[in-house]
């Protein structure tokens, strides 16, 4: 059997690391997008220590030329993307809420997923059974922010709508999508013990990559166009 190849972004650490991790551990060979190639090579070597095939790319998901030169490598080492996860993401509202920051948000949280996603659609598409996972936050769900009031009270304006973006987009290119094997599902992490989510949080990291790697490795008969934590199906 032909081995899958996975892209993780955001893989240097934290989560992208371990949903990497994860993915190698079932037989897939792992791209290790960072945003600096020595954190990338760094976390490669840790994988291949665990017998892992993983390979560092240099990606910034807000740079242009890094999203051109991933597309190049992958179309001419593989020829084509088994699954891609999308899980570089920025919080940037303890900064403040001005437009600077909204801009800043979105060029992570949403406009460099859109932008690698579309980059590698067309390989992602040669596979058999591509999967894309939208790496989301509960705080992206409108339905859950405007009926939750712990959720509704958070202060954080661009982290959420950027990441309501992203969910509706994910929405939307499912539907784009319908007729091909190719399933783009999006997804809740959880309160997870990294850089991002803090010490206080209740998940281990090992616990908050399960989510992706689950819509990571889908049947055929799994869903698309969903919002999921864990196997549950979440409100938009």
């Amino acid at each position: 059997m032909e081995k899958k190849i996975a892209l993780v972004t955001g893989a240097g650490k934290g989560i992208g690391y371990e949903i990497a991790r994860q993915l190698g551990k079932q037989g897939m060979e792992v791209l290790i997008g960072a945003r600096s190639l020595p954190k990338a090579e760094e976390a490669a070597a840790r994988l291949q220590a665990e017998q892992i095939e993983a390979k560092p790319i240099e990606l910034d998901i807000t740079n242009a030329d890094h999203i051109r030169s991933a597309a190049e490598f992958i179309s001419r080492k593989y020829g084509k993307l088994d699954v891609l996860v999308n899980n570089a993401g920025t919080f940037l509202d303890h900064e403040g809420t001005d437009v600077d920051v909204m801009r800043r948000s979105f060029e992570t949280n949403f406009f460099g997923a859109y932008a690698l996603t579309n980059a590698l659609l067309d390989l992602i598409k040669a596979s058999p059974a591509g999967r894309i996972v939208n790496q989301s936050s509960i705080l992206g769900s409108m339905t859950t922010i405007l009926t939750n009031e712990m959720f509704g009270r958070a202060s954080a304006p661009a982290y959420t709508v950027s990441k309501a973006a992203l969910n509706a987009w994910t929405a939307q290119l499912s539907i784009t999508l319908r007729g091909t094997p190719v399933k783009v599902n999006a997804c809740h992490p959880g309160w997870v013990k990294t850089d991002m989510g803090g010490k206080d949080a209740i998940m281990e990291i090992e616990e908050g990559a399960e989510t992706a790697v689950y819509l990571a490795t889908l049947p055929a008969d799994g869903p698309s166009g969903g919002y999921f934590h864990k196997t549950e199906a979440l409100p938009w």
